[in-house]
């Protein structure tokens, strides 16, 4: 029986797309993993978490929400929908990663990467309704969400860069640093979902959701001290490369994130002395999704690994009277 023909090199045989297009594939995936946060913090900052009471299906006789749920159940199943336009823009990724050539194997791999951490946050989702929106089930939900968000910026940056061995445009002691900061700033964002947790934004508001059993204002604090541990970390490092006359790019990288920094530190401040309202909270999650690609460039800018190799021009078609001509011979 003859082997099935694979549907994504059939794509490639008729399909050449541009380095740009793939480019922007890649950046659309990065946005939408932001979009996604965000929407996904919409859902709980309206109260609408338990809108769609089970799943995968909205209420057990309804795939879809019903009149009597209400906004609630349209704004938690609007956001189940979002996962599906996701899906597609990280299929987009794939394909075109396949279909490029030369065909680069490591990027086709993170386009599956983000496919599989997106069907995993599914399921995590799912679960998360399930158990009446258990705390610490929403909290790494929301870590999924920042893994897809890794592995979407990891795919941008390689499809803007070659395939050759990573060429370090800084000493040792430098890079390590750089890794203490991307692990700092994980910390600050994985205490944060504690403060969330803990927090009065339950995602329903009945009163049998459960909390992460902390003191607030505690957890609030340590959440604090990290992002002075984080600034730190960014002054540091852009002394360090100013010292070492590291090349522009990495210098710009540690400035974007010190100015992401500084106003996410404004936002979280307003949300502190006014009681954490919905408006504010959700802005700082969007910011808590920039800090961490800002973070994650300003690692990647470290090192090169040279330019895309372009597409190799297809031959020139032989004709019949070319066929029959000898070859051209030097005059030397």
């Amino acid at each position: 029986m003859p082997n099935m023909p694979n549907p994504l090199q059939i794509i490639a045989d008729r399909w050449q797309p541009s380095a740009r297009f793939v480019r922007q594939a890649a950046l659309t995936s990065v946005v939408m993993a932001v979009i996604i946060v965000v929407t996904g913090g919409a859902v709980r900052l309206t109260q609408s978490g338990l809108g769609c009471p089970t799943w995968p299906t909205c209420t057990d006789q309804s795939l879809t929400p019903t009149p009597a749920m209400g906004i609630n159940g349209v704004i938690e199943f609007s956001n189940r929908m979002l996962t599906y336009v996701l899906c597609a823009v990280v299929g987009v990724v794939i394909i075109a990663a396949r279909a490029r050539a030369p065909w680069r194997h490591s990027l086709t791999r993170l386009g599956w990467a983000q496919f599989w951490v997106v069907m995993g946050n599914a399921v995590v989702g799912g679960v998360t309704v399930l158990t009446g929106l258990n705390p610490y089930i929403v909290s790494a939900h929301f870590l999924l969400s920042t893994a897809l968000l890794t592995v979407a910026v990891l795919t941008w940056q390689r499809s803007c860069e070659g395939d050759d061995e990573p060429r370090d445009l800084v000493a040792r002691p430098v890079r390590e640093l750089s890794r203490v900061l991307v692990a700092a700033t994980l910390l600050l964002i994985v205490v944060g979902t504690v403060v969330t947790g803990a927090g009065k934004h339950a995602g329903d508001a009945s009163a049998g959701v459960r909390r992460i059993p902390l003191d607030w204002h505690e957890i609030t604090q340590l959440h604090v001290d990290f992002v002075y541990i984080v600034i730190g970390l960014t002054v540091a490092l852009w002394f360090t490369l100013r010292a070492v006359q590291a090349p522009e790019g990495p210098r710009r990288r540690v400035v974007e994130l010190f100015a992401v920094l500084m106003l996410q530190g404004v936002v979280g401040y307003v949300q502190y002395f006014n009681d954490s309202p919905e408006v504010v909270v959700g802005v700082h999650m969007l910011g808590s999704c920039l800090v961490w690609i800002a973070a994650l460039r300003v690692a990647l800018s470290l090192r090169e690994r040279g330019e895309a190799a372009a597409v190799p021009a297809p031959a020139a078609p032989v004709t019949d009277a070319d066929a029959g001509q000898p070859a051209a011979t030097s005059s030397r």
